[in-house]
This record gives structure tokens, C-alpha cells and sequence, in this order.
């Protein structure tokens, strides 16, 4: 069994953090939690590893149709007028071409956190992922106010600045994904592990 301070997760600065400035932000707010950083690269994905990324399954795709459906829903606003369709499979599909032009358009920052609680504590760092909603205090509540009627109707995606794995399924696979042949490394930090 897992000793609890070997929870790893992985988060990633995106496209428009890097662009902000937030990468010693991101490191600062996750080390201040006693949390450590086991591995970390900056480095451009390619439209391949970004199509990887993110899944092609038609439930996936449905479930992120959906979400903007019921954005244009709360808002009264019509998606066939912006976006062409309300059809949630099209719009997911529609998005997750935007999602993959939003990690292409610059570096970014991968890295494996390491620690208690690591996937619970790293989401709540980093925030609810609609940045309207995040709380201020953490990164995307202090440092975004991107929504998605606002993506929508620039046809892109939303600028949330950091991606947080939700799970300790999603974090294996996104750590096997994006760190494949990378060393994740192995130390103390003092007055954490001590």
C-alpha cells in the first residue's frame, strides 16, 4: 500500500499561464502547501500529443457539448446563432478542436507534484475549472475571468491557465502521457519529510 505521502498528480501550466507570467506562482503555491515537484519540463506540445490529451469517445464529447449547452441555456442565448448547432455532440467536437489549438499556441509547463492528498490539494490550488467560479485565493480565481459564454462567443477555448489531474486514474495516465520517458526524482524537503 501507498504510503499517503506518495500521492502524485500532475499539473501543467497551459498556454495563457506561461503568457501571465505564472510559473513561479503556480511552483510557489504548490511547495507553500508542503506539497513537492518530482519532475518538471517547459515544452510545446505538438497537435498530436494535444489530441492525445484529451478523449475522442462520444460520451466524453456528449458530456462537453452539454456543458456549453447549459451555459447558453443559463444565459438565454441561442448556440445555433453562435456556434451553428445545438447538437452536444457537434459542439463537443467543435470545442475540442479549440481545446487543442489553446495547447499548441505557445510552451507550457508539465510537472508531477508529489505528497498527502496531492490530487485533492493540487485541484484546490489551482481552482474551480470555470474561472468565474474559482475562489479568489486560488490560481485561476486570482489570476482569470475567462467564462465560457465568453469563449463561446469567440469561438475558443476557455482560458482557465493551469490543468490539474481530477483523479488518481487520470493523473497515472496523464503522468504516463506527457512524462514517458522522463525521471521522476526522489528527495526530502525539509521540515516535510523530515
Amino acid at each position: 500500500m501507498q504510503h499517503p505521502k506518495e500521492e502524485i498528480t500532475f499539473l501543467m501550466v497551459k498556454t495563457d499561464g506561461v503568457r501571465k507570467g505564472l510559473i513561479g506562482e503556480t511552483i510557489k503555491r504548490v511547495e507553500q502547501r508542503g506539497l513537492k515537484i518530482v519532475a518538471l519540463e517547459m515544452f510545446h506540445a505538438t497537435r498530436e500529443e494535444a489530441d492525445s490529451h484529451y478523449p475522442k469517445d462520444d460520451v466524453w464529447l456528449k458530456r462537453l457539448g452539454g456543458k456549453t449547452l447549459t451555459t447558453y441555456e443559463k444565459y438565454g442565448r441561442d448556440p445555433k446563432a453562435d456556434m451553428g448547432t445545438n447538437d452536444a455532440l457537434k459542439l463537443g467536437k467543435k470545442i475540442r478542436g479549440w481545446l487543442i489549438d489553446y495547447l499548441t499556441d505557445a510552451p507550457m509547463v508539465k510537472m508531477i507534484i508529489q505528497g498527502v492528498h496531492a490530487i485533492d490539494m493540487v485541484r484546490k490550488i489551482v481552482g474551480n475549472t470555470l474561472p468565474y467560479k474559482a475562489e479568489m485565493g486560488t490560481i485561476r480565481g486570482d489570476f482569470s475571468v475567462d467564462s465560457p459564454a465568453l469563449a463561446n462567443k469567440e469561438q475558443r477555448a476557455i482560458f482557465n491557465l493551469v490543468h490539474a489531474s481530477e483523479t488518481a486514474e487520470e493523473a497515472k495516465h496523464e503522468i504516463e502521457f506527457w512524462f514517458k520517458n522522463h525521471p521522476i526524482f526522489q528527495y526530502k524537503r525539509f521540515g516535510v519529510d523530515d
